[in-house]
């Protein structure tokens, strides 16, 4: 099923998102967790996608996409462009569109540096370039990430949300933002997409919080910033796991209820591969989610 039609037959979608192990470790576990993480019933799961991997390791994203649609749960796989040609392109989408899998979530991807730099084996500079090419010559349900405090590339947020209108009117279905910690930067950016003109649904992404350094070190990644409430949480509770996790995942509800009281079109949570903390967050907004999709029938 597209994910497209799920925003039009139901409020709000909420999915998942895995990222396949290297290739030192077998599928095994990662099954065992694709497993669990199916028993909670979500839209769709969502496979990551190693932008410098090997073939071998690319090729993992989408064989873990094609066991969730066996779990009959709607997979959506990553692909990234930069440094790949497009006979590497056409060759992955071809086999996502053998398998059966009808989503895709169209990434540039970043170089070894971080930064955009020229592409001298393709075609693909930016994930526009790619959205194009997809929507051009396939059937695919496309999906495309967002920034909701601005790509730490761009010169600007204004430059950052026309980029992204670029990249919708070029063919994307539904956006899914980069994690963030204060809802009202999602608010603020949605407002501002909007009044641009961008009209899809935008997903908010959202990560529960169990490991204090790691975190950090993502969100500094990333340029998300950490509020004043969450920097206090970490800073109590970092030398007690047990401790950080309940208050992470407190958190990650909070932030959740509050998104979808305000009428967010749906929520993608980050598992990091963790299904019992990805079980206690579900279950912490279950009923909101239930009952939103009653009134929206």
């Amino acid at each position: 099923m597209h994910i497209k039609k799920m925003f039009l037959e139901k409020k709000p979608v909420v999915s998942f998102e895995v990222f396949p192990p290297n290739l030192q470790k077998s599928l095994d576990s990662i099954n065992k967790t694709l497993g669990k993480l199916a028993e909670l019933q979500p839209d769709f799961i969502s496979v990551s996608y190693p932008t410098l991997g090997s073939s071998d390791e690319k090729s993992r994203t989408i064989s873990l996409a094609s066991y969730i649609k066996q779990l009959k749960v709607e997979p959506m796989a990553h692909l990234t462009c930069i440094n790949s040609t497009k006979q590497e392109i056409d060759d992955q989408l071809s086999r996502i569109k053998d398998l059966g899998i009808e989503n895709v979530l169209a990434l540039r991807g970043n170089t070894p540096s971080g930064k955009a730099e020229v592409n001298v084996r393709g075609p693909y500079q930016y994930a526009v370039d790619l959205i194009t090419e997809i929507r051009a010559n396939h059937q695919f349900s496309i999906g495309a990430g967002c920034y909701p405090e601005g790509h730490l590339e761009a010169q600007s947020r204004t430059q950052d949300l026309a980029y992204l209108k670029q990249k919708v009117e070029a063919g994307v279905d539904f956006l899914i933002t980069q994690l963030f910690f204060d809802n009202n930067d999602f608010y603020n950016f949605v407002q501002e997409a909007r009044q641009l003109g961008i009209k899809v649904p935008i997903m908010a992404g959202i990560m529960p919080v169990v490991n204090g350094k790691q975190i950090v070190k993502i969100a500094t990644k990333c340029g998300a910033r950490l509020t004043d409430k969450f920097t206090k949480i970490i800073d109590r509770y970092q030398d007690n796991k047990q401790a950080l996790r309940d208050a992470g995942i407190a958190y990650a509800s909070e932030q959740i209820i509050d998104l979808l009281s305000s009428g967010c079109d749906g929520i993608h949570i980050y598992t990091m591969n963790r299904p019992q903390t990805t079980r206690r967050l579900f279950n912490n907004i279950k009923s909101v989610v239930e009952a939103l999709k009653i009134r929206g029938k």
